[in-house]
């Protein structure tokens, strides 16, 4: 009896061992792909923007002068700078904190219509604000979820940058 009775707690060891490891595997599985959503998220908002600012090869770049605003858009005449671009009376512009009305911007038409989005270093700046959030967003994740503080530190410091440079630069 007494060579059966040390065999159970053993047992019962080995088995809240077993858990323990499928629940951390479950956790680290489960906010690893809550991060990964996040910041596939992040870049996904940010690259509709992006992608007109950073390939502007064969793109219309000009500037605009902002005349009017209302709606959540903004309006004024389009003058080219590249070859080939048309001038414009009226192109749209989103109304956001980097956009003012009589200033002018630096900017590239969007294919096919009149809508306008900022170029140079302050429109890549502006066109990646989304995915700073998701780096703040996801870090508290892998902070708190995978427990990997220096990462999460890292993202974070990564956001913060992202986000206090495009506010400087707007």
């Amino acid at each position: 009896m007494p060579a059966s009775a040390a065999a159970r707690p053993r047992q019962a060891s080995s088995a809240s061992s077993v858990s323990a490891v499928l629940l951390r595997f479950g956790r680290v599985a489960a906010m690893g792909t809550v991060t990964a959503l996040i910041l596939i998220a992040g870049v996904w908002a940010s690259w509709g923007t992006a992608q007109h600012v950073l390939l502007t090869k064969g793109r219309e770049r000009g500037t605009v002068e902002v005349t009017r605003c209302g709606g959540g858009m903004c309006s004024g005449p389009y003058v080219p700078v590249s070859a080939g671009s048309q001038a414009r009376e009226r192109v749209v512009i989103e109304d956001s904190v980097a956009v003012a009305r009589g200033r002018t911007y630096s900017v590239v038409v969007k294919p096919g219509g009149d809508e306008v989005v900022r170029s140079g270093p302050t429109g890549v700046l502006y066109a990646w604000v989304p995915l700073g959030g998701a780096l703040l967003l996801a870090s508290v994740v892998v902070a708190g979820g995978l427990r990997r503080t220096r990462v999460a530190w890292g993202m974070a410091g990564a956001g913060v940058v992202l986000l206090t440079a495009a506010f400087f630069a707007v």
